[in-house]
């Protein structure tokens, strides 16, 4: 006898696409109405902007952040939703970066996630400011600008929703993921003045192979020893990474957008742990003397299902609603 069917999660499994665009916004006060009026909407508008290019595979996933989650819906909250830990090492610190909301749009080609993107802000204008856009692209095959691949590791076949999708630890939010977001700055000339045996220590993969190198789990000073985790039964956690180049040539600007999925916001948080502050303490990721982290937020990707049918606002003090409900004629009209 089976239990209930897990909510339907957004398109956080979505293929690997060839364009991205990252959209984090801070709601203006007054701006729920508007916000509460996209979210059921967004699976529509994504729908109707895809059939214009039906092989484009546009989707979007949708994360709300800690601190406007209390202010969009009354009743209970995610188990582990709350503001992005900042993280200060001896040398380097993963630091937390204003946002409410997060988009994260993939397409095969950048003008769907553009036009997806015009959409949501024409629809949220006025009642939020911009964070941080970032457009990202595919680098050859699969590989960040750094020259390695992306996401070698992530979980695939029935093990993926168990690691990515929250599930009967808390039931309301089952369906749901939580989803980290770093944006790194890379000192490319630096790197690439490293031998590729240098590299592939550091990150602990070959370069061409995109291999654990043996032997690499011992030492544990590698970016692939360091974010392995385990969980209290010893058995290793994953996440699912979406690591997505991005760059501007002429300013000598040269990143990596990464945002991680999980099922548990403590897995990630535990790699970021090792990376920035070490395990033992001091034995920091070597990456970050050549990337460095200039965001970073938390959120919560509510299942699709949730997103359809939204809990009701929370309650207003009187002296708010008049507000509450003046901005909520101009997004119903």
């Amino acid at each position: 006898m089976t239990g209930p069917a897990r909510p339907a999660p957004q398109s956080v499994f979505s293929a690997r696409a060839g364009a991205a665009i990252f959209l984090v916004v801070s709601v203006k006060p007054g701006g729920e109405p508007a916000v509460r009026e996209l979210l059921p909407n967004l699976a529509g508008l994504q729908r109707s902007i895809a059939a214009r290019v039906p092989d484009g595979e546009l989707a979007c996933v949708a994360g709300v952040g800690s601190v406007v989650w209390d202010r969009l819906f009354s009743g209970p909250r995610p188990a582990e939703l709350h503001p992005f830990r900042e993280l200060a090492g001896a040398k380097y610190i993963a630091i937390s970066t204003p946002g409410d909301l997060l988009f994260h749009i993939r397409a095969r080609h950048m003008d769907l996630c553009f036009e997806l993107a015009t959409q949501i802000m024409d629809r949220l204008a006025g009642w939020v400011t911009v964070d941080d856009e970032v457009h990202g692209f595919r680098y050859f095959d699969e590989r960040d600008l750094l020259g390695f691949v992306n996401g070698g590791q992530n979980p695939a076949g029935p093990d993926a929703a168990t690691e990515v999708l929250v599930g009967g630890e808390d039931q309301r939010f089952s369906g749901g993921s939580y989803a980290i977001v770093q944006k790194y700055l890379h000192d490319l000339r630096a790197w690439n003045a490293l031998p590729v045996q240098e590299q592939e220590r550091i990150i602990g993969r070959g370069k061409l192979s995109n291999i654990e190198l043996p032997g690499d789990a011992e030492h544990g000073r590698s970016h692939a020893a360091l974010t392995a985790v385990t969980g209290p039964d010893g058995a290793r956690r994953q996440i699912l990474r979406t690591k997505t180049p991005f760059g501007n040539a002429g300013r000598a600007e040269f990143g990596t957008y990464f945002v991680g999925y999980a099922a548990a916001a403590s897995i990630i948080e535990r790699m970021l742990e090792n990376m920035f502050i070490g395990d033992p303490p001091d034995s920091y990721d070597r990456i970050l003397d050549f990337s460095t982290a200039v965001s970073g937020g938390l959120y919560f990707v509510p299942s699709a299902d949730f997103l359809s049918d939204l809990p009701d606002p929370p309650a207003r003090p009187a002296a708010g609603r008049g507000a509450y409900a003046q901005a909520a004629m101009k997004v119903s009209t």
